[in-house]
């Protein structure tokens, strides 16, 4: 039997929690990655658009109160971008005298924002800490876990039941999942592996739902880029997508958004406003399943991981495309796993 831990950690992204925290929020988000500012400028006006508020914070509560529901470890809460930030919840942490916490990263994939971003986040709250601070041990990518996997197969299913009789089986099934710069894809994962592990992973966490659902054919689809426009970013974008499905005759499409674990702006923007009134404009049939966090069986996941990891239980997992992210006080994975992109120099 490994270590026992004193806690568990969910550690997230952070969002506002009223209009004037908007635009110190995306500030911290985008600080030195050379976003424009009127990329910034429209997004805060989506934030806005919902009274300031990020659903994300409040998901994530909920999911840490159904966790406290089945475990017996001290939950704590800790974001990179906004409070409670993760360096102020490692000091809470070690004031209460834990030596040894598990970290549930909000994030099921690997590559640099997804997984070693996270891991970051952990060395720098130790380090803001200093002597003194727990031992943080972040567990697994969880993409191909078949909890994972059947909340958001059974959130595709309810969202397809809410779409007209008429053009239900009709429908093309299409995953989205956050973007990133293709040279971030590229560096995603230990170099032996090739590169690419965030795109592969998710097109397999899309392959797995799709044969849950027993749908051949369907579409992985990106969102939410915001980057300067000279610098690629995987691609096609959903509202694009939409365009060309269109283009092809199809009546319907049901959008599963399996790269985001919770509703945030970006999901309910990108996904709930655009994407929808560029369907309704073109006189297409729109459903978006819901994101797996609320699903029960997730915060089940959860605490699976957590016993896996305490007991050296074998994992639960689906397909074959490699996972990793368990590492002791934010190491990377691997030598040079997901190493961040080196990012251009802005115009003047």
């Amino acid at each position: 039997m490994r270590e026992q831990a004193d806690a568990l950690l969910v550690l997230s992204f952070g969002g506002p929690e009223g209009p004037d925290e908007v635009r110190p929020f995306l500030e911290r988000v985008v600080r030195g990655r050379g976003v424009p500012p009127e990329r910034l400028d429209a997004v805060e006006e989506h934030y806005q658009h919902f009274g300031g508020v990020s659903p994300l914070n409040a998901r994530n509560r909920d999911l840490i109160a159904a966790i406290r529901e089945r475990t017996d470890l001290p939950v704590y809460f800790g974001n990179r971008n906004w409070n409670p930030l993760v360096e102020d919840t490692v000091a809470e942490m070690t004031r209460d005298g834990v030596r040894r916490a598990l970290v549930f990263a909000t994030s099921a994939y690997g590559g640099y924002s997804a997984c070693r971003q996270y891991q970051e986040d952990i060395a720098r709250a130790r380090k803001a800490v200093g002597d003194g601070a727990p031992q943080l041990v972040k567990l697994r990518h969880f993409f191909n876990h078949p909890d994972f996997v059947v909340a958001n197969a059974d959130a595709v299913r309810a969202a397809t039941a809410g779409l007209p009789a008429d053009v239900r089986d009709a429908a093309r099934l299409v995953f989205t999942a956050h973007s990133v710069p293709t040279a971030a894809d590229a560096a995603a994962g230990p170099p032996e592996e090739g590169g690419h592990r965030y795109s592969r992973q998710v097109a397999e966490a899309a392959r797995l739902v799709a044969e849950d659902l027993g749908v051949a054919e369907y579409d992985v689809v990106w969102q939410s880029r915001s980057g300067p426009p000279q610098v690629p970013w995987l691609e096609p974008d959903i509202v694009d997508h939409i365009d060309a499905l269109h283009a092809r005759g199809v009546p319907a499409v049901v959008v599963c958004p399996v790269g985001f674990v919770s509703d945030h702006v970006e999901v309910v923007w990108d996904l709930d406003t655009e994407a929808k009134e560029r369907a309704a404009e073109l006189g297409m049939g729109f459903a978006r399943a819901s994101t797996a966090g609320p699903d029960p069986r997730f915060a089940d996941m959860v605490v699976e991981l957590i016993a896996e990891h305490l007991h050296e239980s074998a994992p639960r997992h689906l397909g074959d495309v490699p996972g990793a992210g368990c590492t002791v006080n934010g190491m990377p994975c691997a030598v040079d796993c997901c190493m961040p992109a080196r990012r251009p120099a802005r115009p003047e």
